[in-house]
C-alpha cells in the first residue's frame, strides 16, 4: 500500500493513531484505505502531548492534507495500561458483590498486589442475591442492605462495580443495584460486570474492578483526545481501539475502558492483516521496548483460551494471544566478564539520543542492526568499529529469541507465513526457522496506526441458555441478536453488521440442559472497498 498524493478535495478522511511505548504514529487514509499520510513522533510522559506533537508533524510533513475532511478519528492507547501498571490516577472503587451467603468464604481482592488494592481504596460490601447457572435466586435481592452500602461508599468512591453470582446468565440483580446506587450516590460512574467479563466469579470481579478503576484515567485520554483535534480543526467522530482489533465508540470506550488495554497489539496485528494482505499468519510486532508475536486466524488476532494477568490480578474478559519479549530497537547490549546479555532494559523513546548511531554512549539493538547492514538510521559511520564478532554473536542471540517465540505461540510444527511490523522490526535477521514465509510490508513501521484507522467495531455476549426452555436454534439467534446490538451500540453501522464468530459448548456438568453460547459480531464504520 504506496503513499497516495492529495488530488482535488478528498472527503471521509480517517485518521488512526497508536501511542506506544516508544513512538506515537499517526497515518491518515482515504475512503478507499489509501495511505495519505504518515508520522511518527516519539511517545511523551503524558500521552495528550504526544498525539499533539503526531498532529503537529503530519501538517508539517504534508501540507496538502485537508485535514477538515478527516471525519473519523481513531485512537489506540496506552493510558489504562499504564494507570494499572504505574498504580497512578486509579478511581477509588466501591465494590459491590452480590452473592451472599454463597460466597462469603473468598472476600473481593483476595491475591491482588498490596499497592494497587491500597490505590483503589479497597472498599467492599457483600449482599445477599445472585442466581444459580439456570438463572434461579439463590437469595432475593437485599435492597436495604444496598441502600446502606451505598451509604457507606458516599465520599470514598469515584465509581462502583457490581458483581452478581452467574450475572452473565440473569443480570436483573446487577441492574436493579445499580439504580439503588445511583439513587443515593446521584450520578457516579458503575461497572456491571455482566457487561466486562464471562462466567467465573472472581475473575470477573476483577476484571470488574479494573474496569471501574480507570475510567477516568480513560476520560482524560478522550479529553486530551479531542483538545488535540480540536486545535487543529478536526471535527471527527472519534473512537477508542480495543483489544479485540476492533472499535468502540468514545462513550463505549469510557465505560468500559478495560478493553483497550493490549489494543496496540492488537492493532499492529489487524494492520499486519491489511498490509500483507493474509488472513493467517504469525505477527511478530518489534518496537523499541518489546517485541510482541500473536497469530492471525482468518484476519482478526487470535483470543487468549487462559485466564489473562493484568499488573498482577487475574482476569477473564477478552485479551489477544501474545508472547511479549523485552527486545526492541532500543534494548541494550550489556558486555561484561561472564559474557553477552541483551536487554531486558531499553532506551525507549530517547534512541535518538542516546545510541551510538545518533551520537549517544549506549549500544542498542539498532546499532546493531545498522552495523550489521540490516538497517539504515542515523550515522552508519559510527559503528563501523564495532567488532564483527559481536555483531554476528547479538544477531544470532536475537534470531534464537525470536524463534523461540514463534515455536512456543504456534499450535502445529508446520512451518507458518510470519509477518514483521512495527519500526523496531528491522533488528530481526532473515531466514527465520519455522516460517515458510517473511513479509516486511511497506509502511511496516506505521502498521499499528494503520489496524487503528482500518478497525470495524464489534460487539460479543457470553451467556449461559437452559436449553429446556429454548430450543438450540432460538438460543442461538438470541446470543447473535444480542452481540449484533452490542456491535451497534459500540458504533457499527446496523446494515454492515455480520457475526463473526460463535461458540457453543453444552455444559454437561450441570443438571438440565445447559449450554454455553458466545457470540462476536462486527460491523464497518464507513465504506472501505480496496486499497492500493
Amino acid at each position: 500500500m504506496g503513499m497516495t498524493t492529495l488530488k482535488g478535495k478528498a472527503m471521509n478522511l480517517r485518521l488512526g493513531i497508536d501511542v506506544g511505548g516508544t513512538n506515537t504514529d499517526a497515518v491518515v487514509l482515504d475512503e478507499k484505505a489509501n495511505l495519505l499520510a504518515r508520522f511518527k513522533s516519539p511517545t511523551t510522559p503524558d500521552v495528550t502531548s504526544g498525539i499533539r506533537n503526531a498532529l503537529a508533524g503530519l501538517v508539517e510533513r504534508h501540507p496538502e492534507l485537508n485535514l477538515g475532511a478527516i471525519r473519523y478519528a481513531m485512537l489506540g492507547t496506552t493510558h489504562c495500561t499504564n494507570a494499572i501498571l504505574e498504580r497512578r490516577k486509579l478511581n477509588r472503587v466501591g465494590i459491590l458483590r452480590i452473592g451472599a451467603p454463597a460466597t462469603l468464604a473468598i472476600p473481593p481482592l483476595v491475591g491482588w498486589p498490596p499497592d494497587l488494592r491500597d490505590a483503589i481504596g479497597g472498599h467492599y460490601v457483600i449482599v445477599e442475591g445472585g442466581h444459580e447457572y439456570d438463572g434461579r435466586e439463590i437469595r432475593p435481592l437485599d435492597t436495604k442492605a444496598i441502600r446502606e452500602a451505598a451509604k457507606t461508599f458516599r465520599g470514598k468512591v469515584d465509581s462502583v462495580a457490581v458483581v452478581g453470582v452467574f450475572s452473565p446468565v440473569d443480570f436483573s440483580h446487577e441492574e436493579r443495584a445499580a439504580d439503588i446506587l445511583r439513587d443515593v450516590l446521584g450520578d457516579i460512574p458503575i461497572t456491571l460486570s455482566h457487561e466486562i467479563g464471562s462466567i467465573g466469579l472472581l475473575e470477573r470481579e476483577n476484571a470488574s474492578i479494573l474496569n471501574a478503576a480507570v475510567i477516568d484515567a480513560a476520560r482524560t485520554a478522550a479529553t486530551g483526545f479531542a483538545q488535540a483535534l480540536s486545535e487543529h480543526g478536526i471535527r471527527a467522530e472519534m473512537f477508542f481501539s480495543q483489544n479485540d482489533g476492533t472499535l468502540m465508540a468514545l462513550e463505549y470506550a469510557i465505560r468500559y475502558p478495560i478493553l483497550t488495554v493490549a489494543s496496540g497489539p492488537a492493532n499492529s496485528i489487524r494492520g499486519a492483516a491489511f498490509l500483507s494482505g493474509l488472513r493467517d499468519a504469525i505477527v511478530v510486532d518489534v518496537g523499541g521496548t518489546s517485541t510482541d508475536v500473536g497469530i492471525l486466524v482468518n484476519g482478526f488476532p487470535r483470543e487468549s483460551s487462559i485466564a489473562v494477568e493484568i499488573g498482577g490480578v487475574r482476569t477473564n474478559f477478552r485479551m489477544p494471544d501474545l508472547i511479549s519479549i523485552a527486545l526492541g530497537g532500543g534494548t541494550r547490549i550489556h558486555r561484561s566478564l561472564d559474557g553477552l546479555r541483551i536487554g531486558p532494559d531499553s532506551v525507549g523513546y530517547r534512541i535518538t539520543e542516546e545510541a551510538y548511531v545518533f551520537g549517544g554512549q549506549t549500544l542498542t539493538l539498532s546499532d546493531i542492526a545498522v552495523a550489521a547492514g540490516l538497517a539504515s538510521i542515523g550515522d552508519p559511520r559510527r559503528v563501523e568499529d564495532l567488532d564483527r564478532g559481536l555483531v554476528r554473536e547479538v544477531i544470532d542471540k536475537v534470531r534464537r529469541l525470536v524463534e523461540d517465540t514463534i515455536d512456543r505461540i504456534k499450535t502445529s510444527a508446520e512451518p507458518m507465513p510470519v509477518v514483521l511490523v512495527g519500526g523496531g522490526s528491522v533488528i530481526v535477521p532473515p531466514g527465520l526457522a519455522g516460517a515458510a514465509e517473511i513479509y516486511r510490508p511497506e509502511n511496516y513501521d506505521v502498521a499499528n496506526a494503520i489496524g487503528a484507522a482500518i478497525a470495524q467495531c464489534s460487539g460479543e455476549i457470553e451467556r449461559i441458555f437452559s436449553l429446556d426452555e429454548l430450543t438450540r436454534e432460538q438460543a442461538l439467534e438470541m446470543a447473535r441478536e444480542m452481540a449484533r446490538q452490542e456491535a451497534i451500540r459500540a458504533g457499527a453501522h446496523p446494515e454492515t453488521v455480520e457475526i463473526v464468530d460463535v461458540i457453543e459448548v453444552p455444559l454437561a456438568y450441570l443438571p438440565g440442559n445447559a449450554t454455553r453460547i458466545r457470540v462476536r459480531a462486527a460491523g464497518d464504520l464507513a465504506l472501505i472497498t480496496s486499497h492500493s
